[in-house]
């Protein structure tokens, strides 16, 4: 334990980011670093609990009291190694992970959490700094093949941890560069693109090979996958959005929220955009939907220089602090304020969309919205709405931007091809306790099998998918399972 009394001596504090005014006139992150003795305070009001929650808090099993202790001690190498055991990328977990451990941490029972996500980032990037990451090619190759399709957290996660086995791997991506959903669906400001090359770079130098724009099922047919490898990795996003189909949606201004986002990030990295512009400026934006995804269409809108930005939930508005219904240490469904929100953004919370209202010319020019009022069982959760007489009004509105979450992954092309079954959420369904498919050598991981979820969850799922597949292709494996006793714990 670093300091015994640390976590009553310090606060918790965060690194300044830079002033809204400057931050909305560019791309750039713009959350600052601690100072060394800023990061030495909060890494020293880590308790070193007896029951250390926050394992159990982060889907990855980070070793979190470890490698306080270590940052407290200046004991930087040690620090990396005990991270990267468990999280193949904390560069990106550090900057956009919601860090459910946070919510589980004990001293966050009567006061602010530890500033576990901050560490993390701090640990990776100074280890980069200090050179301790290199490339490193398995000594020895086992000759099996793997095809990892979707090179997302979760097809990268899987793919450094079978190429760490000594398998040689393949990554195929349909977009012309890797990265998923960290390079074209997370906007620069909240992770800035380099972070992902840099770490692409390094998986090419260990001998993992990428090939970009080539779309299994349409480009290349699955069954060349079965033929030429001896295990393939669904590890694709759930990648089809929830509509809204009502009166109006066919007019011109309405998009999802992804499409605005990926096309965004192609425009700052200066790459070729082959749609239609979408683009906020000068004009009244709504983003329907409350989440992360939404939050993101606020900032990218701001900074296009929107005239007005609203963001529609048509769920109540969560409690600022926990309640009896979500107890320490669950993660704790409260109101969530972002950076981009800090940005400017009128939130509202129990609003049905009902029509998109045109002009002669075809383009949304107000939406028809109403109020509602919701219902809740014993847990304190929503059951069903009613809609508040009277409440009935026009907002105008230019664009909008549908951010409603994601139903299951595409099936046309690969999923078709390959014959897996499907859950009852339209998911890929895998074996009880196993990733493997249907289709024997054929496993899945991440958004494609679980559903949308965070990017943490996919890395884990990576991982452990890894750790089955390794098991598959040899009758034993070497590669770490979440549930392992650590060497560090």
């Amino acid at each position: 334990m670093g300091k015994v009394t640390g976590f009553k001596e310090f606060d918790r504090e965060l690194p300044i980011k830079l002033p809204v005014v400057e931050r909305v006139n560019n791309y750039h992150e713009f959350v600052g670093k601690y100072s060394a003795p800023e990061l030495n305070h909060q890494a020293a009001r880590c308790m070193n609990c007896g029951i250390p929650f926050c394992h159990s808090g982060c889907p990855l099993g980070n070793i979190i009291p470890e490698f306080n202790d270590a940052v407290y001690k200046e004991q930087w190498e040690e620090a990396y190694s005990i991270l990267s055991s468990t999280n193949n990328f904390p560069e990106f977990t550090g900057r956009i992970c919601p860090a459910p451990c946070e919510a589980s941490c004990v001293l966050g029972i009567n006061r602010p959490p530890v500033a576990i996500e901050e560490i993390e980032k701090h640990i990776i990037e100074i280890a980069y700094s200090k050179g301790y990451i290199k490339a490193a090619p398995p000594l020895l190759r086992s000759g099996k093949t793997v095809a990892v399709i979707g090179s997302g957290p979760a097809g990268l996660a899987t793919a450094a941890q079978l190429n760490k086995a000594g398998h040689s791997v393949t990554v195929f991506e349909r977009d012309d560069v890797p990265g998923g959903l960290l390079r074209y669906g997370i906007p620069d400001f909240k992770l800035e693109k380099w972070v992902v090359e840099r770490r692409v770079q390094i998986m090419q130098e260990e001998g993992i090979i990428f090939q970009c724009g080539v779309e299994i099922g349409k480009d290349l047919p699955a069954s060349t996958l079965l033929r030429d490898f001896d295990a393939v990795v669904l590890a694709g996003g759930s990648t089809i959005p929830r509509d809204l189909k009502i009166p109006g949606r066919e007019l011109k201004g309405i998009y999802f929220a992804m499409d605005f986002l990926k096309q965004q990030n192609k425009r700052v990295s200066e790459r070729e955009i082959t749609q239609e512009p979408i683009l906020t400026t000068g004009h009244d934006v709504v983003v329907i939907g409350g989440g992360d995804t939404g939050s993101d269409c606020v900032g990218t809108s701001n900074r296009q220089k929107a005239a007005s930005v609203r963001q529609f939930e048509v769920m109540f508005q969560p409690p600022k602090e926990r309640t009896q219904h979500m107890p320490w240490p669950t993660y704790p469904m409260v109101l969530k304020t972002t950076s981009s929100h800090e940005e400017g953004c009128e939130r509202f919370w129990g609003v049905n969309t009902k029509a998109f209202i045109g002009d002669e010319d075809g383009n949304l020019k107000a939406l028809r919205v109403s109020d509602v009022s919701w219902e809740t069982d014993l847990m304190g959760r929503p059951s069903k709405f009613s809609e508040v007489e009277g409440s009935e009004r026009e907002i105008p509105c230019q664009r909008v931007f549908l951010a409603m979450g994601f139903l299951h992954p595409q099936r046309q092309g690969l999923l078709e091809q390959l014959g897996v079954e499907l859950d009852e959420r339209g998911n890929v369904k895998a074996r009880e306790g196993s990733f493997q498919t249907s289709v024997q050598k054929v496993f899945t991981a991440g958004d494609m099998r679980r559903g949308q979820s965070l990017v943490v969850w996919a890395i884990s799922e990576g991982r452990e998918a890894a750790r089955r597949i390794d098991l598959f292709l040899t009758g034993k494996t070497s590669l770490p399972s979440k549930d392992a006793v650590s060497m560090f714990a």
